[in-house]
């Protein structure tokens, strides 16, 4: 269903044995995690979940030597271990079939590639932005691609992209200003930038919190399908 690359980025080859075990979670040591991401949880639809973790977390956890974990007893692993969690995010990724869609149909007039040229248009597209929608997006015209839909002349929607983690997956967000939505720019933005990434060798990688409705329906729109929850030690417990 999806790529190969979606699939060896977040399940392990020395796990797939045991990836359809639903009710568990493998455990996989990996001590090049960052700081900030010391502990991560990937819970794929219809599979094991995935406990990603540094030794010393590991060891913090109490569960060195272990191969995996009943996911019903995972909270109060985490719990006695003070450890929590920063809060899931769906991971969207397009199907094998709609990327051949997203990569072959042309691009809906008033859609393109942004440049530094369009730096003044991103501008009051900011600044007209509510200020939660635009933190929440994260777009920006210096990431390594970014397209926009134009209505009349402005620039009613954005989304950029960036490489994501050293991987061949790019992270994206989208930013449409309140006036424009439900018109299809969101759609049509998402899409053209998806068939750029695919273009260049890259997955295009959808996020959003479990409770944004909007966010969902768009990711859905665009052809994406939810291949599962992502998330992360919230290490400002600490």
């Amino acid at each position: 269903m999806f790529s190969r690359l979606v699939t060896d980025y977040w399940v392990p080859s020395h796990a797939r044995s045991c990836a359809d075990e639903v009710g568990w979670h493998q455990i996989v040591v990996d001590d090049a995690l960052p700081t900030d991401r010391s502990l991560m949880l990937v819970e794929p639809v219809g599979g094991s979940g995935m406990l990603f973790a540094t030794s010393a977390t590991i060891e913090r956890l109490g569960l060195n030597g272990k191969k995996k974990i009943k996911s019903q007893e995972l909270p109060r692993a985490l719990a006695t271990a003070h450890i929590r969690l920063n809060g899931a995010d769906h991971l969207f990724y397009l199907t094998v079939a709609e990327k051949s869609v997203v990569q072959s149909e042309p691009v809906t007039s008033g859609t393109r590639r942004l440049h530094e040229a369009d730096a003044d248009a991103f501008g009051v597209l900011a600044a007209k932005a509510p200020e939660e929608d635009l933190d929440e997006a994260f777009v920006d015209l210096g990431h390594w691609l970014a397209f926009g839909t134009f209505v009349d002349g402005r620039l009613a929607s954005v989304a950029s992209m960036y490489p994501w983690r050293d991987s061949h997956l790019a992270d994206l967000g989208v930013l449409t200003l309140p006036q424009y939505r439900g018109r299809g720019c969101a759609k049509a933005t998402v899409r053209a930038l998806s068939g750029a990434a695919l273009v260049q060798g890259y997955e295009p990688q959808y996020r959003c919190q479990l409770d944004n409705a909007p966010s969902i329906a768009l990711a859905r729109s665009a052809g994406f399908e939810r291949f599962g929850t992502w998330d992360v030690i919230d290490d400002r417990a600490d």
